[in-house]
């Protein structure tokens, strides 16, 4: 049997998304959207498929379960996984922004309070401009925030801005442009490197 290639993808559109690239390039799989299933193979195509949840795919990745993933920049600025970026696969574009309530002034004198899930990236942000902050890590629906007083921003990801808008708030700083990448295992990729090679050429 030839070269298997383990593949994580995040479940939801952006794994679909990339699942239908990779379906182009020859690496289709059968019944890959039925059901509950979570793993499915295609020996002719030599490619393995699981979902996971998108903050999971680079540890899949970096433990070597998975030979590729596909993950956002934010979450490999955000967690730091020791793996190789191999492309920039050009889907989920977004921008990861400091985000506040309209006329929002930032008065330096005291701690800026900043709601977020992305604690590292909000971190050195604000390490880089020599801004002291207070975080409040969140891991559900950021914006309500400074809404009820909790925060002064948020630095979360922002698509359209819909969201923002419909609860008053707007785009402070820019931090970041966002987009989807294809990582690799590092040891993993000196195995599988021929096999590997020639799906990143047909992609």
């Amino acid at each position: 049997m030839g070269t298997i290639i383990n593949v994580a993808l995040p479940k939801g559109r952006l794994g679909e998304k990339v699942y239908k690239m990779f379906e182009q390039a020859g690496y289709g799989c059968d019944d890959i959207f039925n059901g509950r299933k979570l793993v499915f193979e295609n020996k002719e195509a030599g490619v393995r498929y699981f979902w996971v949840k998108p903050s999971d795919v680079p540890i899949y990745v970096e433990r070597g379960a998975a030979d590729v993933g596909a993950c956002g920049r934010d979450i490999l600025l955000e967690y730091e996984p020791n793996v190789y970026e191999l492309r920039d696969l050009g889907t989920g574009i977004c921008r990861m922004v400091v985000a506040a309530p309209k006329g929002f002034r930032d008065e330096s004198e005291y701690p800026l309070r900043v709601a977020t899930k992305f604690v590292n990236i909000a971190q050195d942000f604000y390490s880089s401009k020599g801004r002291d902050i207070d975080i409040i890590k969140l891991n559900g629906s950021i914006e309500i925030a400074p809404i009820l007083g909790l925060s002064d921003v948020i630095v979360d990801l922002v698509e359209t801005g819909n969201t923002l808008r419909a609860n008053d708030l707007e785009v402070y700083e820019e931090i970041m442009d966002i987009s989807t990448r294809l990582i690799t295992n590092k040891s993993g990729y000196n195995f599988k490197s021929a096999a590997i090679n020639r799906l990143l050429e047909r992609l």
